[in-house]
């Protein structure tokens, strides 16, 4: 059976900052108008970053802006929000994150099923050369793809 998913949002610029070695799935704690928000596509995963504190992860900078019809129940659009993932998970990713130097950082918020899920990315910040390698390679591939079809 094909899982219901509807993507929300997507941090692209995540893929051109970090080098991503793998991706986790984690659910999130919100509340009611941060959903109806979120439902409407208001949101920016642009300057987020995930960060394990006292055994638990939240989710810092995701903005979500205020539903419109939300009055006095609505959220504050920058407020850290839980993660939840199981405990094992969580001992994982401390381990990663504070020997090995790695960062948790959102690539995909989507609804899979109904419930609101993060795809979170266990990665390791590019140096300025290593992107300017990656936008050179990829040049050189575009050209070389116009090159082949004026050939044929």
């Amino acid at each position: 059976m094909a899982d219901n998913y509807q993507r929300i949002a997507e941090n692209r610029k995540a893929r051109h900052d970090y080098h991503i070695e793998e991706t986790i799935e984690a659910g999130i704690a919100l509340q009611g108008t941060e959903v109806k928000s979120l439902r409407l596509g208001r949101v920016n995963l642009r300057d987020s970053y995930a960060k394990v504190e006292n055994g638990e992860v939240f989710l810092h900078g995701v903005h979500i802006s205020p539903y419109e019809q939300g009055n006095r129940f609505n959220h504050d659009p920058l407020r850290v929000r839980k993660l939840l993932l199981h405990k094992r998970e969580i001992r994982r990713l401390i381990g990663k994150t504070r020997e090995e130097g790695y960062t948790l950082v959102p690539t995909k918020l989507y609804f899979k099923n109904g419930k609101c899920k993060v795809e979170l990315a266990l990665a390791k910040g590019k140096k300025l050369y290593d992107k300017r390698d990656a936008i050179a390679r990829r040049d050189a591939e575009r050209r070389a793809r116009q090159a082949a079809g004026r050939e044929s």
